[in-house]
């Protein structure tokens, strides 16, 4: 006979469950509250934003600061600059990772547990700044994208959870592969990246975020402020006390506070619009791949 499922809580439990709910909505507010914040100071003057201090929704809409952000050369070639080098590195990042995954994955490859040992040392050691800056300039990396890229190609943490993902795909799909005269990299790529798209979504969103988010990586690496990304650009705008960066007519030059408040809101809001997309696949693709080594 089958046991009855446990529907009921105690009432302790109860309790607990509500100051669970009233807890963790108290803190998703206080996270939510700045944001709220800053998008409402980009809409609004810059004599509202003078006198008050805190407010969630501008008396006078004004869209000046965006008008003055979205038709500025210098933002809109640092924002082009993100995407492009956010799209290209998440995908050549993916690429790499699954392609040192997928070999790891197998249990007979000679010195595999060697390979992963030191996959697993990077974790806790690295190089440190001032080697790895050493080992992209000998590399003549200054002053290109591939600065942004090639330096964080392969994560260890997302090579160990997609390593641990490839090896719970069943051993009989990559036989008949085989069998079907497939070699190694077309079983990869026909057979074990389409099972794999949960975790592959998961971590390419990683990916993604991390490198829109770079900021190290451009301040250190590139030196022609013609190839700023959009975080190089945010950070001149916000410690600047002029907006003669934004290249626009210095007789109407836009409110200095609401330009800053609307260039943080165009850095942010793109990212976050991968994840309704992504959503769907990012608990399975956490969860599956982690609980095996």
């Amino acid at each position: 006979m089958a046991r009855e499922p446990y529907r009921f809580n105690t009432p302790a439990g109860r309790v607990f469950d509500v100051l669970n709910i009233v807890l963790l909505s108290a803190l998703g507010v206080v996270a939510l509250l700045p944001f709220v914040f800053v998008t409402a100071g980009s809409f609004a003057t810059e004599a509202e934003l003078a006198s008050r201090s805190f407010f969630l929704w501008p008396n006078t809409v004004s869209l000046e600061a965006y008008a003055s952000i979205l038709t500025s050369p210098t933002f809109l070639r640092a924002l082009l600059t993100t995407i492009a080098v956010t799209a290209v590195g998440t995908v050549v990042q993916l690429l790499l990772t699954a392609s040192m995954a997928y070999p790891l994955s197998k249990v007979g490859l000679p010195g595999r547990k060697t390979l992963v040992s030191l996959v697993v040392i990077t974790m806790v050691f690295s190089g440190g700044m001032i080697p790895t800056f050493l080992v992209v300039k000998d590399l003549g990396l200054l002053d290109t994208y591939w600065a942004l890229i090639l330096p964080m190609a392969i994560n260890p943490f997302s090579l160990i959870i997609i390593k641990n993902f490839f090896q719970q795909l069943p051993a009989e799909l990559e036989e008949s592969a085989k069998i079907d005269g497939a070699n190694e990299l077309q079983t990869l790529w026909n057979v074990i990246l389409p099972l794999s798209k949960p975790v592959l979504a998961t971590f390419a969103l990683f990916y993604a975020v991390g490198i829109w988010n770079d900021f190290m990586s451009p301040l250190l690496y590139l030196n022609d402020n013609s190839m700023w990304t959009l975080q190089m650009f945010l950070r001149q705008v916000t410690a600047a006390t002029d907006l003669s960066m934004l290249e626009s007519d210095p007789s109407s030059l836009p409110p200095a506070q609401g330009v800053k408040f609307a260039v943080i809101v165009v850095a942010t809001v793109p990212i976050l619009l991968f994840y309704p997309f992504l959503q769907k696949h990012f608990a399975k693709g956490m969860l599956i791949g982690s609980v095996k080594g």
